[in-house]
């Protein structure tokens, strides 16, 4: 599963994203898929997700 395809992300998913503010030092933030901001099916750096804390970030790794 990739976070780059908007197949593999669904709400509910717990996920690591990377916020907008921490894209140069690539910190990962952890959270739960509230929704999917991402219309189209790829993106090359993540599907931009709201997390259900309100965050909002790209996608860079699905956890099981």
């Amino acid at each position: 599963m990739d976070g780059r395809n908007r197949s593999d992300v669904k709400p509910g998913l717990r996920v690591n994203v990377i916020l907008k503010k921490d894209q140069r030092s690539g910190t990962k933030t952890e959270g739960v898929v509230k929704d999917l901001l991402t219309n189209s099916s790829y993106h090359p750096h993540g599907i931009k997700v709201r997390l259900a804390d309100g965050q909002i970030g790209r996608v860079c790794d699905i956890l099981e």
